[in-house]
């Protein structure tokens, strides 16, 4: 069943995958994307895949694993580093061998799903790539008269042009035209999102537009964003369409230097914008540390990208009141994400563009450090619209107000929150306390930073099949001496972490977890089950008295099981057969079988 997986993982040998992650220790690749802090053998950290004020994210690296005891996540040095990056398999693995300075080998799973997938990839970013110099070459060949008018009026100086790899897309045939002249298949110019096919003919999907190529954190052109010239009725602002290569709710304008940022050790925190143009313009102003949405709400997944770089994010979006209380859903998501939120004010109806070129970098600095909390920007915008010179619109903003009152993480803020609203209104600090007191209980939402695990509905002997693998995999005290082929286990994947530990017993060397999970991919049951045993390892789970003799009833529930299948068997070949003989043979052997389950039961767990 894991053959294959076993001698290959992701095209990769697994005695190269073994080397990778030999040489390299998960605790200081952890270390590069969270604070980690030791207790006793082990590491911790507030986990980054789902929201929590505890830490529940457990690095163990004497064996080399991650788990998540709140959420269930696990894996391996590979697998975080896919994880935290946003990338695949093969990503990840030549992130880490560069990391390790091991070449990469050449990978021999040359055959099936995986191999095509990473060929078209790879096309496709070569595409891209050919896509972003022949847009720039346009841009310089003295035919683009009015994207160079466009830059000009929007003072966009020669030096940032060519740092965003600005271009211009002249027409809507040139672009195919090219593409096909290298040697590109029509499907994969088409899959690439850079061209369109409509009945059979071929167009720049940006045709005519200023064309701002968008850069993955590992500097590959993934999609481009288009700025239409003229009036028209198309959008404005145009984005390639979703791809392999591209999935815009996962991805951010300017993550390219955001990184480069951290890696010089120069990135505090993120000013987050809608548009290029705002990104472009704060560059130009000064301030570096800013990426865009490209104009979609914030993702949770955008805002775990931005997790994993900075705490302290500065939402700084357009200043006029149109859309504040639908943007307010991108600023809980950065919330929930655990990091802080910081709202600029800009003045109405100036966006930060407009900002630096018209008032200056000096102006848009003093906006940033007037930035507010996110909850006085949730108390602003529940103010808009309403007058407080009448009585049954000031009750109506109260109303709103105390809500958001109510959403404070301690009770010295909301009492601050009451004291301001108490000011601007007139009403009385008792009125608004009872009144916050006598509002009715807020349903409690599912949300997503809640753990996505599934409820553990397994059997009493699917668990205790799942304790004696935990026990054995951990090396509980108390199954030393154990002879683990004795063991009778039914399920795959707790007889396979049995082998595994066998075979390292075999072969003298210590239990690595981070082999274990080459063996399961992502996102199937197998793998889900190998996390439900990880889960065991929680404290003292595994050890003491207690646990010594849970197991001991666990291994005799097993025992049960094993001899109750044996039972159900010999039944069905007593009913088979009309050879008395036979018949009385299975008699005896039914017999035993049921004297061996009745000795078991005196011990057993419930």
């Amino acid at each position: 069943m894991y053959q294959n997986k076993v001698a290959m993982a992701g095209g990769y040998d697994r005695d190269f995958l073994r080397l990778l992650t030999e040489k390299l220790n998960i605790v200081d690749v952890a270390s590069s994307y969270m604070h980690l802090e030791k207790k006793g053998g082990t590491y911790w950290a507030c986990c980054p895949f789902h929201h929590e004020k505890t830490a529940s994210f457990h690095v163990d690296e004497n064996r080399q694993f991650y788990h998540c005891f709140g959420c269930g996540v696990s894996g391996n040095v590979i697998t975080l580093v896919k994880e935290m990056e946003n990338i695949d398999f093969g990503d990840a693995v030549k992130l880490l061998a560069e990391r390790a300075n091991i070449p990469l080998p050449q990978t021999s799973y040359d055959a099936g799903r995986s191999a095509e997938l990473k060929r078209k990839r790879d096309t496709l970013l070569k595409i891209m790539n050919d896509c972003a110099h022949f847009y720039l070459d346009n841009l310089n060949s003295g035919k683009a008269d009015a994207h160079v008018e466009y830059i000009l009026s929007r003072a966009i100086p020669s030096n940032v042009v060519r740092a965003f790899g600005l271009g211009a897309s002249l027409n809507y045939s040139d672009l195919p035209k090219y593409l096909l002249s290298k040697g590109y298949s029509k499907q994969d110019i088409v899959d690439s999102g850079a061209v369109n096919e409509v009945e059979g003919r071929l167009s720049d999907a940006q045709g005519g537009r200023l064309i701002f190529p968008i850069i993955n954190a590992f500097d590959e052109v993934v999609a481009f964003g288009g700025r239409a010239l003229k009036k028209t009725d198309f959008a404005k602002y145009k984005n390639t369409k979703e791809t392999l290569i591209f999935n815009k709710s996962k991805t951010l304008y300017n993550i390219n230097r955001l990184k480069k940022l951290r890696r010089a050790g120069g990135l505090k925190d993120v000013i987050m914008v809608e548009g290029y143009m705002d990104t472009i313009s704060l560059h130009q102003g000064g301030f570096k540390n800013v990426v865009a949405s490209m104009g979609t709400s914030l993702t949770q997944e955008q805002a775990r990208l931005i997790k994993r770089y900075v705490n302290t994010v500065y939402i700084s979006y357009d200043g006029d009141s149109a859309g504040q209380k639908a943007n307010m859903r991108g600023l809980e998501i950065l919330k929930g994400e655990g990091i802080e939120v910081r709202v600029v004010p800009l003045p109405d109806g100036l966006d930060p563009d407009d900002v630096i070129k018209k008032l200056g970098p000096e102006e848009y600095q003093k906006c940033l450090d007037n930035a507010m909390p996110l909850i006085d920007y949730k108390m602003k915008v529940a103010r808009k619209g309403y007058d407080l010179s009448k009585p049954e619109e000031k009750v109506k903003y109260v109303g709103d107000a105390l809500k958001v009152v109510r959403s404070a993480e301690s009770a010295a803020e909301r009492e601050l929150l009451l004291k301001n609203l108490r000011d601007e209104t007139g009403i009385s600090f008792e009125a608004l306390s009872r009144d916050l007191q006598q509002m009715p209980a807020e349903r409690e939402s599912v949300s997503e930073e809640k753990p996505k695990i599934a409820a553990d509905s397994a059997d009493v002997n699917k668990k205790a099949s799942r304790f004696v693998a935990a026990a054995i995999l951990f090396g509980a005290d108390y199954t030393e001496g154990l002879d683990i082929d004795d063991i009778p286990f039914t399920d795959d994947v707790h007889k396979l972490i049995a082998s595994y530990v066998k075979s390292k017993e075999l072969l003298g060397e210590k239990v690595t977890l981070s082999e274990l999970f080459d063996f399961f991919d992502e996102g199937t049951p197998e793998y889900e089950e190998l996390s439900r045993v990880l889960d065991l390892n929680d404290g003292e789970n595994l050890c003491g008295d207690v646990q010594k003799r849970y197991f001991a009833g666990c291994m005799r529930r097993l025992q049960a099981e094993r001899i109750t299948e044996a039972i159900d068997e010999v039944k069905r070949q007593y009913s088979a057969t009309d050879d008395v003989e036979q018949k009385r043979k299975a008699a005896e052997v039914l017999q035993q079988l049921i004297k061996q389950k009745e000795k078991l039961k005196s011990g057993d767990i419930r």
